[in-house]
């Protein structure tokens, strides 16, 4: 895995970083899956590229391990591409460029890598709207 860190050379340069936006069809419709991230926010899957893997690949790779999606179908190219910040459990923060690939989701896992340490819900377009800070990922919404 590439493990890019707050230490890299010239901080001001933006870090590289893939995001999954896993979705499904729900009772009420299209429903998307959030994840709580270390400072209680909820936000979608989100991390470094992986040496090896697609972007695309990598997105999926962090819905697994982030959100338990075992299966889905990603996107070729992706939804929604941004500047946000990357936030170190260190109190450090870095630009990144950030590419939000889609996920129709096959299959979820009741258990997951990170399921101790994270909460998931699967919510409809307008409630992720509201839920998720960030623009870009907002934009990405209207992508699916």
């Amino acid at each position: 895995m590439t493990d890019q860190t707050a230490t890299d050379p010239d901080p001001a340069t933006p870090r590289q970083q893939v995001a999954a936006l896993c979705h499904r069809k729900g009772a009420k419709g299209r429903e998307v899956l959030l994840v709580s991230s270390s400072r209680g926010r909820w936000i979608l899957p989100k991390g470094w590229p992986v040496d090896g893997l697609s972007d695309g690949e990598a997105a999926l790779q962090e819905a697994w391990e982030e959100g338990g999606v075992r299966d889905g179908s990603v996107s070729s190219e992706p939804l929604s591409r941004f500047r946000g910040i990357k936030r170190f459990d260190d109190g450090e923060i870095v630009p990144a460029d950030i590419r939000v690939y889609g996920i129709k989701v096959r299959h979820i896992a009741k258990t997951f890598p990170e399921s101790h340490r994270r909460n998931r819900r699967w919510v409809t377009l307008s409630k992720a709207a509201k839920l998720l800070i960030d623009k870009g990922y907002r934009k990405a919404l209207k992508a699916i």
